[in-house]
């Protein structure tokens, strides 16, 4: 049941907050070793704040609109004296100092932490394969990935281990997921949430996002995360916004384009039609639908690869075994102890991308990559800004492909890396985007819709996601079984 449900049943006392953070932890434990979701599970943690607003809520106190609704959070997302891994060997055991500035946000709003989400390690990868602990299996049909790199996240909303949940979207690792898993995700405007207390994968990219059962649990979710931080450098300096506001049942006049490069850029049939499909409901809505052409959409991927990799390859240079997380034991000079220890603590596909980031960066390859892949940032940027005069919001599919079945595609880097290709382009424009279930694919696995806006214009996109969901049925299809694997 979404939030917006729960919260009025929590209010009007049909439901309790103690009552439904013990139905979710029992689902919790039913569920997990079936599906994988969960890193770290803070039951007693949840009942005691679950036990605080109860109390308040039988005093009479007004409380926030999200108070008593239990979330759950990527594990690359620093919680006070709560174990956050990034799914890595390196940081196995590591307890931060200090909560995220969206963590602290949560707290203040009366939610309840469920636990920390699985994930691909450092959030390098497109299937929550490259975690160090376990694999997270897709509610929908465990031979299939959750995608990635935020699988926990998206799983455990899709199967109801958690009513909401936090991840981080640096190439479309809130949105790619959302779809394999058949719930909405949305990455904002760089800069509209705050990156404080996020462990960085690549900083230009990197942003917090949400994912939830439907649209209106992502307007509520992102207008309590929002806002400025003045903590966060990266942070715009923004009014509170209060995001349901937009979500009118109404997109006439609404234009909407569909780059022709994003249907023919080897996009599964199955995946075709559910997005041809969309587009024939937006029109009967009263949008109007025009193709359009993005020639410079086959540099997104290299310019994506080379641009993250460099900047995972200068952030991951903290983790050297000195000041915390992993150290081998075995060394006999400090050259040594970081060689071994980042042999150890990184698995294959966080070295890989460290290995390409150093060597873009190196002398004598600086400007044959990394300079030409800034350059060819700002041609993306340029093009984003050229169709958003005409258009205001862009159409096309999450990924090229529909979901895939576990090892199709790990030892492939360059076969999964392609998956990214739609939803990396709106990192590197930062841009905001939002996933939408849109449809099925021949496996009954369900296929996800693509919209991107205007810089700081999520309203739009919520309008129109909004829109789509309350004239379709997609939504309220759940898992087999209840999502149990």
């Amino acid at each position: 049941m979404p939030s917006h449900m729960l919260c009025r049943k929590l209010r009007d006392r049909e439901l309790g907050a103690v009552e439904l953070t013990e139905s979710m932890l029992n689902r919790i434990s039913k569920q997990e070793k079936d599906l994988g979701c969960y890193l770290t599970v803070t039951g007693e943690d949840a009942l005691c704040k679950a036990r605080e607003v109860q109390t308040k809520l039988d005093s009479g106190v007004k409380l926030p609109p999200l108070a008593g609704i239990p979330i759950a959070l990527k594990d690359n997302i620093c919680t006070k004296g709560i174990r956050t891994t990034c799914a890595s060997k390196m940081l196995e055991n590591f307890i931060p100092p200090y909560s995220a500035a969206v963590a602290e946000k949560l707290d203040e709003e009366g939610m309840v932490l469920l636990g920390k989400l699985n994930m691909d390690e450092f959030a390098m990868g497109s299937s929550t394969e490259t975690s160090y602990f376990k694999k997270t299996k897709n509610p929908w049909n465990p031979e299939f990935v959750p995608g990635g790199s935020g699988g926990g996240s998206a799983a455990a909303v899709s199967s109801g281990e958690a009513i909401m949940a936090l991840g981080s979207d640096t190439g479309g690792s809130v949105r790619q997921p959302a779809s394999f898993c058949g719930v909405v995700g949305m990455k904002p405007t760089y800069g509209t949430v705050s990156r404080r207390g996020l462990i960085a994968f690549a900083s230009s990219l990197d942003q917090i996002g949400t994912l939830t059962k439907d649209v209106r649990d992502c307007a509520l979710l992102m207008s309590l995360i929002a806002g400025h931080d003045p903590l966060d450098s990266t942070s715009f300096p923004m009014d509170h916004i209060d995001y349901t506001l937009y979500l009118h049942n109404d997109i006439t006049g609404l234009k909407v384009a569909i780059p022709k490069e994003f249907m023919e850029t080897g996009t599964d049939e199955d995946v075709k039609k559910c997005i041809y499909r969309a587009m024939e409901t937006f029109e009967k809505l009263g949008a109007n639908c025009f193709e359009i052409s993005m020639p410079i959409t086959e540099y997104f991927m290299p310019a994506y690869y080379i641009i993250s990799a460099a900047e995972a390859s200068s952030n991951l240079a903290r983790f050297d075994g000195v000041r915390y997380g992993y150290r081998n034991e075995m060394y006999s000079g400090i050259e040594e102890m970081y060689k071994n220890t980042r042999s150890e603590g990184f698995a294959p596909e966080v070295k890989r991308r460290i290995m390409i980031g150093t060597f873009v960066l190196s002398s004598g390859y600086y400007d044959a990559y990394y300079k030409k892949a800034l350059q060819v940032k700002e041609l993306i940027k340029r093009q984003y800004q050229e169709a958003f005069q005409k258009y205001d919001v862009i159409m096309g599919p999450v990924t090229p492909s529909k979901v895939f079945r576990f090892g199709e595609k790990i030892n492939d880097p360059i076969k999964i890396s392609m998956g990214d290709i739609f939803t990396s382009s709106t990192n590197i424009a930062g841009l905001p985007g939002i996933s939408v279930p849109c449809g099925f694919d021949d496996n009954e696995m369900p296929v996800g819709m693509h919209l991107i806006g205007k810089h700081f214009d999520e309203g739009t996109l919520l309008r129109t996601a909004y829109t789509f969901e309350q004239n379709t049925e997609y939504h309220l299809k759940k898992p087999p079984n209840g999502g149990k694997a």
